[in-house]
């Protein structure tokens, strides 16, 4: 496929540069009829014995100002554990770190393990305790293309996110407020989680001219019983599983890839793309995503050719795109 298919025209003024508040109300596109809505609105697009699907997961304050001891600042942005107290980082200039660099963060050091490549460096806190310098001393890593000012770091949070282990929100779940769960609960519609670790990569544009040719990295995910068995239930009982962003619809279909879900706890390297089978996901919560990303690719996956309508459409109406903007509803294409 080409990459080009997946690329859309993406005026600068379309791109949300501050938060609606409330949460709840931005706009919403219910795509099976191109109807307009406010996310308030979702309960009420639902069935009773339908089940949401959200991602428990909490964004890291994983951006980390440094110095290195030879002179020069460094910025971390702090991804993934790689086991033994070691950290995948991108680093900012990477072109100044070599192997066993020291830098100063906070109140501890770390060390570069190995040379960088394409920006990305291995680190070492002394302290062994990289994890704990963040929560003192970083700051929540809001996307490049957000010029914007949020007053409270929080609210790049979802209102149920629970331990930490994201570089990225998962955006989607930013529309939700007590209201919004409540007014689902009443309508007889469930909500259970899944956690997936969003890194940088699900949100990196796809440079290959060709989409197969795109490598996707690791993230690792985390399906439990409970949510195995709501899932269940809700098919025998006619309902639909709702799944709140694409990386719930990631780590649903990573646990169903023989066909059947079961409790999974890995990390997945799915790469969703169109003429992937949806074992699980009926429907789809979403924002609107950077033209030419995975995201994209996975949102024409489920859609089908329906997307580019979607997306025009919203365009057209002023709606807002990207993480701090407004959301779409919708359904698996036949």
């Amino acid at each position: 496929m080409d990459t080009a298919e997946f690329r859309y025209e993406l005026p600068a003024t379309s791109i949300a540069q501050e938060a609606v508040e409330p949460r709840h109300a931005a706009r919403l596109l219910d795509t099976r009829d191109l109807g307009d809505h406010r996310f308030s609105d979702l309960p009420g697009l639902l069935r009773e014995g339908d089940l949401v699907v959200v991602n428990h997961t909490r964004v890291r304050r994983a951006r980390l100002r440094g110095r290195r001891l030879t002179g020069g600042a460094v910025e971390l942005l702090v991804l993934s554990p790689v086991g033994d107290g070691r950290w995948e980082a991108l680093a900012r200039p990477a072109r100044r770190l070599r192997a066993g660099t020291e830098i100063e963060v906070g109140g501890s050091r770390v060390v570069v393990e190995d040379d960088p490549v394409e920006g990305r460096v291995v680190l070492r806190s002394s302290s062994g305790d990289l994890e704990r310098e963040m929560e003192r001393t970083g700051e929540v890593p809001l996307p490049p293309y957000f010029t914007g000012h949020l007053e409270d770091p929080e609210r790049y949070q979802t209102v149920y996110a629970r331990r930490p282990g994201s570089a990225a929100a998962p955006t989607a779940g930013l529309h939700f407020t007590g209201a919004v769960l409540d007014a689902l609960s009443r309508r007889g519609v469930a909500v259970t989680g899944i956690e997936l670790e969003v890194g940088l990569d699900t949100f990196r544009p796809i440079t290959e001219d060709r989409v197969e040719a795109h490598e996707m990295h690791s993230e690792r995910l985390v399906v439990d019983e409970a949510t195995v068995a709501a899932v269940e239930e809700t098919r025998r009982s006619g309902g639909r599983v709702v799944a709140v962003g694409t990386t719930v619809v990631r780590a649903l279909e990573s646990a169903a890839t023989d066909g059947i879900l079961r409790p999974l706890d890995a990390r997945t390297d799915l790469f969703i793309r169109p003429g992937h089978r949806f074992r699980v996901v009926d429907l789809l919560v979403t924002n609107f995503h950077v033209p030419g990303s995975t995201l994209v690719v996975l949102v024409a996956a489920f859609m089908g050719e329906r997307w580019r309508q979607a997306y025009q459409v919203a365009l057209e109406r002023g709606y807002r795109f990207l993480s701090f903007g407004d959301a779409m509803l919708a359904e698996r294409s036949p």
